[in-house]
Formats: structure tokens, C-alpha cells, sequence
């Protein structure tokens, strides 16, 4: 920690870390790179990505180069100087001051809170294709929906109480589960191709893509939605073995294969999918039900083809199921996260103590935990209201990553913006990256009101999602300033 001495104040380190101690350090190396994979690879853009057709090759790659390499860059460095619980937010507080940090914190808060809004959503939409056409109308019920949203949210609330030393096998199965379905996918086609079913496949063919603001904000949104996330497992840094070191490693580590996941993945969608057709709550089950149907299809072949056929049209439920997995495990990590920044804010006097109250056995913030489920089933209620399942999808998932990005303009603000006496500006180069990573979040954050699915009204659509941001930031600062006219009890 000598690093963190002659970087950072010592008063403000040496009170996180105090609070840090009586927390469990429940995760290794290997946890956090299962965390990384669990948390990066977003399911939901995939549908996104395959919106840009042909041109999506060109845009991972502008992608990789321009936000995702730079993310990769500062999330490393700063989680290098700075190994504390609450991560980014504690970030922003020592660098910007406490205003700018309940900030990062709010809207960081606010994108959980949303985020998780969609599992309903997902898990009736995931269970209508595991069934086949006659479930069709389990995806649009909203009662439905919203009874699942529950069931899901409270068990949420139930892990993330009992704490990393269960959570953390829940997200590491998760991770699995998702890998294995993933390369089941990136698989499909090439089985196709071998039996003559599919006519060509040309995974990482380059072509440029038009210059409309559709595919600009087709590119925005699979750019910062789906390759995002880097620095959200150090919110746990309090609760992890060695976080200078492992954190890092995890970063490093997964970079390079979540990339290629992200590219061959949406190629093998759109093997089976018109862009114009993508599912954008699931295309991952869509094209894996369209690329293993065809394999019943075929009677003129070997009977080992034909058992081939047989044995993969048995298991489709069993593949999307396991996908589905990604969704109750993902969206637990980041659950249980979320609630730690009220706790951490609550530890820095920003918020009432009462959020800081830890369970005696398990260590965990049961009461930031509660308050977070019940705005959580709020959202997610507020959300279905007047409008049809794919439209609510598309605005929970644009509202949360909005928060999500206004919180990501104060991450990469730091190597560049940060003032020069608290030691937290890099070399020339991470500087550059940085401002990279800014700019391609400013634009992710202007165009995100525009939508990239059929709508009941466009202009109706971009009002709520720039009313609602703005209005909920709004409301952030107000509850920042009403807290600091009152003196918080200390923790």
C-alpha cells in the first residue's frame, strides 16, 4: 500500500480501509475473472450489434480501439493507485471532491436499479422460446412479467444478503454457463456449413457501414453497452484478496477474449438472422432455435448426421435455458455491488448511517440491500406501464446505461482532469486514451435518445429517455445538497 500513501491523502484512504477491514475477503483471482466475463459480455447487445448487419465487424473494431482498450488502460490504473471498496465512486470522490462522487454513485446506482428492472422481461421472453411457438404469449403478459420480475428481484435480495462467499459460486457458475452457450453459438454456423444447410458464412468479412444516424447510434449503443463494465467488480475491493494485483490481472486477462466472443458471436446471429428481424430481447435463443432447427430438416444424409439432427433439435431448450443462466447470475454480482454504494456513501458521511448497518454474521449491507430491491420492483412495474415488452426492454436497457455512461465521463475524466497535486494524472499516452474513452461516451450519451426499433412515437420515446436522465439527476443533486445542510451521523 505504499503506492496508495504517496498518491492519495492519507485521512481519506485510511477511512475507507478501516471500514474495509470488517468485511469478508471472499475473492481470488480466479472469481474476479469469472466476475469480469459475467459482467462485460452483456447478452442484451448482442441483438444490437446484429442491427448493423454486415458493418458490425468494422464497428467492434473501431470499438476495441477507441473506448475498450482505453477502458481496459484506466480502469487498470487507477484501480492500481486507488484498491478501495466502492470502487469508481471512491474514484471520483478523491478526485473531484464529494459532490462529483455522490454523483458517480447515484447514477451508478440508478443503472443497477434499471438494469436488473429487465429481468422479468428477459426470463418470460427466454421461457417462450424454450417452449416453442405455442408460449408465444408468455413474453407479452405483462402481470406475467412483473410476477417474475418479483419472485427474481427477492432472490436477488436473499443472495446478496448471505454475501460473496455464496454469491461468488453463483457467478462463477454463471460465467461457465454462459461460455459454454456462447461457443455453442459461435459453433452453429460451422456445423451448418459442414452439412450444407448454410450456403456460405464469412464471420469477420469488413464492410464499411453507412454514415445515417442509425447505424451511428446502432454503434454507440453495442460500443458502449456491450464492451462497459471493466471497472464495476472493484466496487468489491474492500472484499477481495490482494486487489491491487488481482483486479489488474482480471483486466488484463479477459480483454482479449471477450473480444473475439463479441465478434464471432454476432456473426453467428446474423448467419441465421436479417438484421431487420433480430430479437433484441433474444437473439442469442433466436439464432440458436434457427441454427439447430435445420438440423431436423435433413433426411438425405449419413444416419450419424441424421442422429446428429435429432440429438440437436432435443437439446435447443436446454441450451437456452443454460443462457438464461447468464441473467439471474449477472445481474446478482452487480446487485449485490450496487448496494455496497450506499454503504460505502454512508461510511464517507454523504448518506445516513442507516445504510451502513452490516449483518452480524454474514457482513453484508442488509439495509442498503432492502431499499435497493424495493425501488428495483418499482422500476421495473413503472416501466411496463403504456407501452409494449420490446419498447419497455429498450427503455429500462437506454435509461441504464445512460446513468451508466454519465458515470463513465467522470472515470475517464480522472487521468486527464483530475487536479495534478492528488498524483492521479498518467503519462502523456493514458492521458490520450483516456480522452478517447470520454468522447466516445459523450457520444454514446447524445445519441442515446434515439431509438434503433420500431416505436409508437420516436419523439415520445427520446422525451422520456432525456426527461427521465435528466430529471433524475436532477434530483441526485438535490438530495446531495439536502444531505450536506444536515450533519450525518457517522458510521
Amino acid at each position: 500500500m505504499t503506492t496508495n500513501n504517496a498518491i492519495l491523502p492519507r485521512p481519506a484512504e485510511a477511512a475507507v480501509q478501516a471500514h474495509s477491514a470488517g468485511l469478508r475477503k471472499e475473492l481470488g483471482l480466479f472469481d474476479l475473472v469469472m466476475a469480469q466475463i459475467l459482467l462485460v459480455i452483456v447478452l442484451d447487445f448482442f441483438g444490437t450489434a446484429a442491427k448493423a448487419g454486415s458493418a458490425h465487424v468494422v464497428f467492434w473494431l473501431v470499438a476495441f480501439v477507441l473506448f475498450f482498450i482505453p477502458l481496459a488502460m484506466v480502469v487498470a490504473h487507477l484501480n492500481r493507485l486507488m484498491p478501495l471498496e466502492g470502487g469508481l465512486y471512491e474514484w471520483a470522490r478523491l478526485a473531484f471532491g464529494d459532490q462529483v462522487g455522490f454523483l458517480v454513485a447515484w447514477n451508478l446506482w440508478l443503472f443497477v436499479m434499471l438494469y436488473v428492472a429487465v429481468i422479468g422481461l428477459v426470463t418470460t421472453t427466454f421461457v417462450a422460446y424454450a417452449l416453442g411457438p405455442a408460449a408465444v404469449w408468455i413474453a407479452s403478459s405483462r402481470w406475467l412479467i412483473f410476477a417474475v420480475s418479483s419472485a427474481l428481484i427477492l432472490a436477488m435480495m436473499l443472495m446478496s444478503a448471505l454475501g460473496l462467499r455464496f454469491g461468488k459460486w453463483l457467478g462463477n457458475v454463471g460465467s461457465i454457463a454462459t461460455l459454454v452457450t456462447l461457443l455453442a453459438l459461435i459453433a452453429t454456423p460451422l456445423l451448418n456449413l459442414w452439412r450444407g444447410t448454410l450456403a456460405e458464412y464469412h464471420p469477420l468479412r469488413l464492410v464499411m457501414p453507412p454514415l445515417t444516424l442509425f447505424s451511428l447510434s446502432v454503434f454507440t449503443k453495442m460500443m458502449f453497452g456491450a464492451l462497459s463494465g471493466f471497472e464495476y467488480v472493484a466496487i468489491f475491493a474492500g472484499e477481495c484478496r490482494n486487489p491491487a494485483r488481482n483486479l489488474t490481472r482480471s483486466v488484463l486477462i479477459t480483454a482479449p477474449f471477450i473480444a473475439l466472443i463479441y465478434i464471432f458471436a454476432t456473426s453467428s446471429i446474423l448467419a441465421f438472422v436479417a438484421p431487420e428481424s433480430v430479437d433484441v430481447v433474444g437473439p442469442i435463443p433466436q439464432a440458436l432455435r434457427l441454427g439447430l432447427r435445420s438440423f431436423a430438416r435433413v433426411t438425405h444424409v449419413s444416419p450419424l448426421l441424421r442422429d446428429m439432427g435429432s440429438f440437436a433439435a432435443l437439446i435447443v431448450p436446454l441450451i437456452i435455458v443454460l443462457l438464461f443462466v447468464n441473467y439471474p447470475t449477472s445481474f446478482s454480482v452487480y446487485f449485490s455491488a450496487s448496494a455496497r454504494l450506499p454503504m460505502v456513501a454512508g461510511w464517507d458521511r454523504l448518506l445516513p448511517a442507516w445504510f451502513t448497518r452490516l449483518h452480524a454474521k454474514y457482513k453484508t449491507p442488509v439495509n442498503s440491500i432492502l431499499f435497493l430491491g424495493i425501488v428495483t420492483l418499482a422500476g421495473g412495474a413503472a416501466a411496463l406501464i403504456g407501452v409494449g415488452p420490446q419498447e419497455a426492454y429498450e427503455l429500462l436497457l437506454t435509461w441504464a446505461f445512460t446513468f451508466y455512461a454519465i458515470a463513465y465521463l467522470a472515470l475517464f475524466a480522472i487521468p486527464f482532469l483530475s487536479p495534478k497535486d492528488h498524483g492521479l494524472r498518467p503519462r502523456l499516452w493514458l492521458r490520450l486514451a483516456a480522452m478517447s474513452g470520454f468522447l466516445m461516451t459523450l457520444l454514446y450519451v447524445v445519441l442515446s435518445i434515439f431509438p434503433i426499433i420500431n416505436v409508437e412515437s420516436s419523439r415520445g420515446y427520446s422525451l422520456k429517455i432525456a426527461g427521465v436522465v435528466l430529471g433524475a439527476n436532477f434530483l441526485g443533486w438535490m438530495i446531495y445538497r439536502a444531505g450536506r445542510g444536515k450533519k450525518c451521523q457517522p458510521a
